[in-house]
């Protein structure tokens, strides 16, 4: 008999990472489990690294930097599990998340996935994510994203998406709504992912007591420059797969919106011309992105009113979430500009 749940741990070149997360992952109460390391073409010797340090581990070694859709996907393809955890290695999980995310979901059949209360590795008393949000225009952020954690998200319930960074999936789900879109490469992949699963019907769920804790980018921090782009081309791909008919019509203005202060921010930062690159990579994947919307809206089972009501409202000038979003973009500018 297969475990109840395969614990998918992907890594790229951070080595001393696998001390933090590996442990954790060891220590999980959930009994019935079996721990694979996907290894996406490291070149420090993790995938050896850990056959020595973890031997009862299964770990599955690709021969390059594959993107992290892709790599995910090759994840959950060597699954038979009833459910699958995909954990970035730049984690640390209290001993009880994992089982307490698979006593949610065998809670709610409806739901596909589910993900935990992750704090900053860092500054432990401030919150990194308690799921996803997502807008109509487009905006896709990490609900209660840097806030002091003052138990605002200790209620258990249903979120638009989880971060797939570290959020259980039951596997049969991937059946119906499909595997990681690996045209994305990395970012956005799982949130790509969410409003597919909730187009299909599928609800996510939220559970506080299971906590984790972030460092926050610590794979791809010195190349936030280049996953830029991809972010900006995946949003956009996003969008014209994912949106039903209806849902472009009604919120076309709200999304011109964005993407125009996108590009006028760009310009003033002297980005210009990356900005344009992106909406070249748009229209060169753009047979490919239709015919995937044909999939997608087939597959749709839900009205626009059940997907107005896990869809956020838009922000507003107030919002904290706007004034971070406008650090990490000062972030960016400045690491391009090097």
């Amino acid at each position: 008999m297969p475990p109840r749940l395969t614990a998918v741990v992907l890594t790229y070149d951070r080595r001393d990472l696998l001390d933090v997360i590996l442990p954790c992952v060891e220590r999980q109460v959930l009994s019935d489990m079996r721990v694979l390391v996907v290894d996406n073409g490291s070149s420090d010797g993790s995938a050896a690294y850990v056959r020595e340090r973890w031997p009862s581990f299964d770990v599955l070694e690709l021969a390059q930097n594959i993107g992290v859709a892709a790599a995910l996907n090759r994840g959950v393809a060597a699954t038979t599990s009833e459910y699958v955890a995909l954990l970035n290695n730049d984690l640390e999980l209290e001993p009880d998340y994992l089982a307490l995310l698979v006593a949610e979901l065998d809670r709610h059949p409806e739901a596909a996935s589910a993900a935990g209360k992750m704090l900053s590795f860092f500054d432990r008393a401030r919150l990194d994510a308690a799921g996803d949000l997502f807008m109509w225009s487009g905006i896709a952020t990490h609900r209660g994203g840097g806030e002091v954690d003052a138990g605002q998200y200790d209620m258990p319930e249903e979120i638009f998406a989880p971060c797939a960074g570290a959020a259980v999936f039951r596997r049969s789900c991937f059946d119906t709504v499909g595997m990681f879109d690996e045209d994305f490469f990395a970012y956005l992949e799982d949130v790509d992912w969410g409003l597919r699963a909730q187009l299909a019907g599928f609800s996510a769920r939220y559970v506080p007591a299971a906590v984790s804790y972030h460092m926050g980018g610590a794979t791809t921090s010195a190349e936030k420059s280049s996953y830029n782009a991809l972010l900006r081309r995946n949003q956009i791909w996003l969008i014209l797969k994912d949106y039903p008919a209806r849902a472009l019509a009604r919120h076309a203005g709200k999304v011109l919106v964005h993407q125009v202060a996108w590009i006028v921010t760009a310009a003033r930062e002297g980005r210009l011309r990356e900005q344009l690159a992106v909406l070249a990579a748009v229209g060169r994947g753009l047979p490919a992105i239709l015919r995937k919307r044909r999939e997608v809206q087939a597959t749709r089972r839900v009205s626009l009113d059940r997907l107005d009501a896990v869809i956020s409202p838009e922000l507003t000038a107030e919002d904290s979430r706007v004034e971070r979003m406008r650090s990490i973009g000062t972030e960016l500018a400045s690491l391009w500009r090097r």
